[in-house]
């Protein structure tokens, strides 16, 4: 770790280069490592097209649907398998099973090859009786996340649980080999799998709007076929989307087999296990209290959704991109008791957690309700429904920086093997949670309970952020906090200042053209606010001397200058 000079200002160099990254992995065995920016670039390039996707998908869904019971009904079911193999295995996997294998892969003959088998192993059994147990109890699961007192429809919600809950076994083996694939440094692929799964959907979708009749909820019958063709074709795009990533698996010489038998790590990985189930536990006990509440207001369920999605969009190009690069890299650092590194690796995820996504909270929050209206208010939705979900992507907005950089920090307690702390961290964010939920639903007015909810969440992730700091300083010393914060104030006021100038110019369009339409309207706002705002934010940041800015800009001028 040395120290260079930046405009006359000492900080520490952080990251490191292509050739020590190089030297590291080879160091300990592992397969050559893509560069951060070019996995996170190939990333970034099949998540733009998977998030765009899922957004095409869920405007038809309102669209067709609507926001009200039917729609609510069939986001409550959809919720159910996702939740379901999070407890089960999901949240071990995605938390614990890069690190351990990063590990089987330097300390093994083979490369981590059977204890890669028997994960996959234990995955299938595992989540197979699961999605069994599951289907059968389907009628307890509705009971448990709908409360008798609430508008949605028990009946209907069971009735989509048969048919979404198998997708169980493929939400699970979809992440462990995902987690298979990013050790061997294979980023794409699982990256673009959810692409599938969209153009599934939006297939599905469609069948459903042109299929005559409609589904009846009194009584609910499980036979009617836009009833099947909607449930089922959402399970499919599921399974298509694991199914999809095992012809990659074997183009990088995985072989599998089935493998029952004992390795001194299983004990460690149980160890690991217990405290990450402990953590998906808790988290799933906040979902049913979110999911009892919201279903007091028909359509807050699905408002809260569709917002979440949209505020994931940026994460998910962005920074899942940056998350998924750095996982292996402070795995390696861990692993080689490298505090230095794993330091650098976190301090860097952090500062570019907030560069890359802090102006997107910053358009998410002053076009929050220009984007409801402009994406969302068509068909059965109509303006009340985008006005809705607009409304609450606008006042929650200002958690999707808290929200990245907790999930970073807690990768790094599990890149170290600590499963515990953040099952503690977790246990701090779901007491907020649910407390901040039970006081919104007592003092929200009925139809603003989806602002309530999304508010809530956003709140508990900004506690999460600055417990899970103080945890890692206790941890690992010092953790260069304060040139963290700096580098967030600069991004907030860059932010603010675009955004301010950004607002200003859209109102004297709106103006100046006269639409009567609000729909069209709010489309002016968002264009303008999104083209004038996002590059002036981080032509700000440059002009600010931000330093992680800096490689970019200076691309930019070289391609300028050839030009």
């Amino acid at each position: 770790m040395r120290r260079t000079t930046t405009d006359g200002t000492t900080v520490v160099r952080e990251t490191t280069t292509v050739d020590q990254e190089t030297q590291r992995t080879q160091a300990v065995g592992a397969r050559p490592a893509p560069s951060l920016a070019r996995a996170g670039g190939s990333m970034a390039i099949a998540t733009v097209v998977s998030r765009a996707s899922g957004l095409l998908s869920k405007l038809l869904l309102i669209t067709i649907v609507g926001v009200d019971v039917l729609n609510d009904s069939y986001q409550v079911a959809t919720t159910l398998p996702t939740m379901i193999n999070e407890l089960l295995l999901g949240g071990v996997l995605t938390s614990v099973a890069i690190p351990l294998l990063v590990r089987a892969e330097t300390e093994d003959e083979d490369r981590g090859e059977s204890y890669a088998q028997w994960m996959v192993t234990m995955a299938a059994v595992l989540l197979g009786a699961g999605t069994v147990v599951a289907i059968a109890c389907a009628p307890l699961l509705t009971d448990l996340f709908v409360s008798s007192d609430t508008d949605a429809n028990p009946e209907l919600v069971t009735a989509f649980a048969y048919l979404v809950l198998p997708g169980i076994v493929f939400y699970g083996l979809s992440a462990l080999l995902s987690a298979i694939l990013n050790t061997r440094n294979v980023f794409g692929l699982p990256t673009w799998a959810p692409v599938l799964n969209n153009v599934v959907v939006i297939a599905t979708l469609g069948v459903y709007w042109l299929m005559p009749g409609e589904i009846s909820l009194d009584p609910v019958r499980m036979g009617e076929p836009k009833l099947l063709v909607l449930g089922l074709g959402t399970m499919l795009g599921v399974a298509l989307q694991a199914m999809v990533l095992l012809p990659a698996m074997k183009r990088t010489g995985f072989r599998f087999r089935w493998r029952w038998g004992w390795d001194r790590r299983l004990a460690e990985f149980g160890g690991l296990a217990f405290w990450v189930l402990l953590y998906v536990g808790l988290g799933f006990a906040s979902m049913v209290v979110l999911t009892r509440v919201a279903t007091h207001d028909p359509g807050a369920i699905t408002a809260y959704n569709m917002q979440w999605l949209i505020a994931q969009v940026p994460y998910g190009v962005l920074g899942v991109s940056l998350l998924t690069a750095l996982m292996p890299k402070m795995s390696r650092a861990a692993a080689t008791n490298d505090t230095g590194g794993l330091v650098g690796d976190l301090s860097f995820g952090n500062r570019m957690s907030s560069i890359l996504l802090m102006p997107f909270s910053a358009l998410l929050t002053v076009a929050g309700v220009s984007i409801g209206l402009a994406v969302f208010a068509h068909g059965a939705s109509g303006i009340e429904g985008g006005e809705a979900i607009g409304t609450a992507l606008a006042l929650s907005a200002f958690g999707l920086v808290p929200y990245a950089i907790t999930l970073l920090q807690l990768r790094v307690f599990y890149a170290m093997k600590d499963a515990r702390t953040p099952t503690l961290i977790q246990a701090v964010i779901v007491v907020v949670r649910i407390g901040l939920l039970y006081a919104f639903l007592a003092i929200s007015p009925p139809d603003k309970l989806a602002v309530g909810v999304s508010i809530a969440m956003s709140l508990s992730f900004v506690v999460g952020a600055l417990v899970g700091q103080v945890w890692l300083r206790l941890r690992l010393g010092r953790l260069r906090t304060g040139y963290t914060a700096w580098t967030i104030c600069l991004t907030v006021v860059a932010s603010a200042i675009a955004f301010g100038a950004a607002t200003g110019l859209a109102w004297l369009v709106v103006h100046l053209l006269g639409f009567e339409s609000r729909v069209a309207n709010a489309w002016v706002e968002v264009v303008i606010q999104t083209v004038v705002g996002l590059p002036l934010s981080f032509l700000l940041l440059a002009l600010f001397r931000v330093p992680e800015v800096k490689p970019a800009i200076g691309k930019i001028s070289r391609l300028v200058g050839r030009r």
